[in-house]
């Protein structure tokens, strides 16, 4: 009961028609279990943000600390509370799955850089969603680790800003900027190629500037890894670029093929492949394209299916290269210009999701141009995958949603659960079904008076 007891709970926080004084209910220590779902709920009422602002425990201050459907400006007024975990939960911000969030105030950013907790200082200054521009004025802090961070920040110092940083009395700090500075600073580069560890070592053979004799020591290393950073580096002669690009390992002759000043004769001389068990990221240099369109256009056109992949995934794509890279006959391309391009073609949305049940799925059935008409006919179809976007339909009979509730599928009955098609009685059935529960607790078709019963009924004061 236990489980059913916390769906029910998790359901009710997430379901859209619950009126505030179930909501508030959902915040006593006898709904914990909805509590994290609570902070994730969009279009919270004042009052509901009041409550959750104001709430004795700290862990759901925290969450709301981290939410990113709260607005900036409610998620700053826990930069002044009175527990360091949460301030540095406000600090850090939330990280959801591949979008960003809108900053906090400065001034909000601005206090807890300057808080008397080391680790609410330490927090803010790593946090992704700090903008750079501000992050830049903290050089000089007091904080080593804040001005450790404060490197990030690289291009919006001034020169002296960064040479008061390379000498910085703290080694954390001038470690920190001379990972920037080697960039331009070859005898930097192999200074910090002696001292450091195993990744940092990876990311300065990746960028640092490179002397001969230190290009050739490490294109003839032994070690796969660090031929493979080094192959990407942007100062590497044109004669170790071409030894390389014959290396016997896949990934050295993949990281040559994907380098910028390659033109596409030269990609294609490289004995290379993209291969299913490679889990690549974005190439770097492609995902930072903004300003310069027609090297993103060149991209999004190359052989290369890497570029392809990254291009699809850049939010200043072309408005007139979606549609190609949404029919694209790759289908990491495919997938990712429908998850990252807000209009990827309605027909390349549902190709997708058909073929694809991944944790992003829910981002394409999202999309509001995605094909809802005519989802119906799956609902005999032996996947289980398909029978479940049947609800989607806007046209499926009530008639149809009630079978599927009855379905063998766990996924499909807690899918069924949920749509308002169903008449009361029927939902509050779902209820006891394990696998529905949650998906009946969140029918904005429950009754309010049903969902207060649900709360007597579980003890929740």
């Amino acid at each position: 009961m236990t489980d059913d007891r916390n769906d029910i709970l998790k359901g009710l926080a997430w379901n859209r028609a619950a009126p505030d004084d179930v909501l508030l209910r959902l915040l006593s220590p006898d709904a914990r279990a909805a509590w994290s779902w609570m902070c994730l709920r969009e279009g919270l009422s004042q009052d509901l943000v009041d409550a959750i602002v104001g709430h004795p425990d700290l862990r759901v201050r925290g969450a709301f600390a981290e939410s990113w459907t709260a607005a900036p400006a409610d998620r700053a007024r826990l930069a002044d509370d009175p527990e360091p975990k949460v301030r540095i939960c406000v600090g850090c911000g939330p990280e959801p799955f591949r979008f960003e969030v809108a900053p906090l105030p400065d001034a909000t950013y601005e206090r807890l850089l300057a808080d008397p907790d080391d680790g609410v200082r330490e927090w803010t200054a790593q946090s992704h969603s700090l903008p750079p521009r501000l992050l830049a004025r903290y050089a000089g802090h007091s904080d080593p680790k804040v001005r450790a961070a404060a490197c990030r920040a690289w291009d919006q110092l001034a020169p002296g800003a960064r040479e008061v940083l390379l000498a910085d009395p703290d080694e954390a700090v001038r470690r920190a900027a001379a990972r920037k500075a080697c960039a331009d600073d070859a005898a930097r580069t192999d200074q910090l190629l002696d001292t450091l560890g195993s990744w940092e070592r990876e990311d300065v053979l990746r960028r640092g500037l490179l002397t001969r004799a230190t290009a050739e020591r490490h294109v003839a290393s032994e070690e796969p890894r660090q031929r493979a950073a080094i192959a990407w580096n942007p100062s590497l002669p044109p004669d170790l670029i071409a030894r390389l690009a014959s290396d016997p390992e896949h990934d050295v002759r993949l990281a040559v093929s994907a380098r910028p000043e390659l033109n596409e004769e030269q990609r294609a001389a490289i004995d290379y492949e993209v291969l299913p068990k490679d889990r690549l990221r974005p190439v770097g240099w492609v995902w930072d394209l903004r300003d310069d369109l027609d090297a993103l256009r060149h991209c999004a056109t190359s052989a290369h299916p890497w570029l392809r992949r990254t291009a699809a995934a850049n939010p200043c794509l072309p408005a007139d290269l979606v549609a190609p890279l949404a029919h694209d006959e790759d289908p990491a391309v495919r997938l990712l210009t429908c998850e990252y391009q807000p209009d990827a073609p309605p027909d390349a949305l549902l190709r997708t999701a058909l073929g694809w049940t991944g944790y992003t799925r829910s981002i394409l059935l999202e999309r509001p141009q995605f094909p809802r008409k005519g989802l119906a006919r799956y609902a005999d179809d032996a996947d289980p995958g398909l029978r479940v976007l049947v609800p989607l339909d806007p046209d499926a009979a009530p008639e149809l949603i009630i079978r599927l509730s009855h379905d063998e599928s766990g996924w499909v009955r807690r899918t069924a659960a949920a749509d308002p098609r169903l008449p009361p009685d029927r939902i509050e059935e779902l209820l006891a079904d394990p696998a529905a529960v949650d998906g009946a607790a969140r029918n904005p078709a429950l009754p309010v008076a049903v969902m207060r019963r649900l709360l007597d009924e579980l003890g929740v004061a």
